[in-house]
């Protein structure tokens, strides 16, 4: 067996080093060291060899292994060597021909680049981005928020429960579900900080709504300010200057009185209709003015669900569909555009 040891050991010497190109030097390796190759076939055939030998036979075998891998190395290198050397030998190339054009040419969906707009408004404003998990707890997404189980409040978010078999408004509230808004976030932030604070929490919320103007999952965006001595007035500012950064200068906001839980006294905000620009028409229903957002001033109860003092501390907190706005800024008049994926709709925005 060391006779045929050293036979295939001179073999590989002379084949190796004539190996060509990469495939050549890939057949040598599947010859030589293949669980089917020669050296494997010597190393099963060992078992026939006295057991004092079989130690020396092993060491030579590696050693010859050795140097096949070594070999094969060199005859890789070369092949790329001269496959260099080829292509540099060849003629040469003109780098001052001109590039060939793409025939179309990406850009950021229309919702993306809304919500990156809108984080680079607040970020001017001082705001800073938190974010929080979209598989939620009940007691973050509802209960920490004023809407205790039994809520009339929570049949207006229609939510997806993780577990299908405890839907409803009196879900437990360990039960885990999508969360309907990104205010659970302001939740988790106000647990773990101390006032002063400012947060934009953007990101994807899922209810169960599906027409021309919901979606099951689309995107929000909600803001949140915390400080001592903070007034409706630092609200309306707030909203006067995000409104014409995102829309115009030319666009101003009405506040109507309204109702959330997690804020008192809350408020719906329109904005000067995207359409007729104040004039009047049929989708503002002639007012010159179209509801965006719901805000308010952060409610005592939820203040003190989060440690902080009402007679201390307040604050105010706004949220705004981004998707919603983003068919505002675009003059669409159907949310589900958007989603489609059809390049005609989206290369026109």
């Amino acid at each position: 067996m060391k006779d045929e040891l050293e036979k295939l050991l001179q073999a590989a010497r002379r084949e190796i080093p004539l190996a060509k190109d990469s495939a050549s030097a890939e057949a040598l390796r599947i010859r030589y060291l293949g669980k089917k190759g020669e050296l494997s076939a010597l190393l099963r055939g060992m078992g026939s060899l006295p057991a004092d030998q079989r130690p020396a036979f092993g060491a030579a075998v590696n050693q010859a292994k050795d140097e096949i891998e070594r070999l094969l190395d060199e005859a890789a290198k070369a092949g790329e060597r001269a496959a260099l050397a080829a292509e540099l030998s060849g003629p040469p190339l003109d780098v001052t021909l001109p590039g060939r054009r793409l025939l179309a040419r990406g850009h950021r969906h229309p919702v993306s680049a809304a919500l990156d707009d809108l984080v680079e408004i607040f970020a001017r404003m001082g705001y800073e981005v938190a974010e929080g998990p979209e598989v939620e707890l009940d007691y973050y997404n509802f209960e920490a928020l004023n809407m205790p189980a039994g809520h009339s409040a929570r049949d207006m978010h229609d939510t997806f429960y993780v577990d299908a078999s405890s839907r409803g408004d009196r879900a437990p509230p360990s039960q885990a579900l999508l969360r309907t808004h990104t205010s659970p976030v302001q939740i988790r932030t106000m647990l773990g900080r101390k006032p002063p604070l400012r947060i934009c929490s953007p990101g994807k919320v899922f209810r169960r709504d599906d027409d021309p103007t919901h979606t099951p999952m689309f995107h929000q965006v909600e803001v949140l300010c915390v400080d001592q001595g903070i007034t409706f007035g630092d609200l309306k500012g707030t909203l006067d200057a995000f409104v014409q950064a995102f829309f115009g200068r030319e666009f101003r906001t009405r506040l109507r009185p309204s109702y959330f839980p997690f804020v008192e006294p809350g408020a719906e905000v329109d904005i000067t209709c995207t359409l007729c620009l104040g004039k009047g028409c049929r989708t503002c229903k002639n007012t010159g003015f179209i509801e965006v957002l719901g805000a308010g001033l952060v409610h005592p109860k939820v203040l003190a669900n989060v440690g902080y003092d009402p007679e201390e501390v307040s604050g105010f907190a706004f949220g705004c569909g981004i998707d919603r706005l983003t068919m505002l800024r675009s003059g669409v008049d159907d949310l589900r555009l958007f989603f489609e994926n059809d390049l005609r709709f989206l290369e026109q925005l």
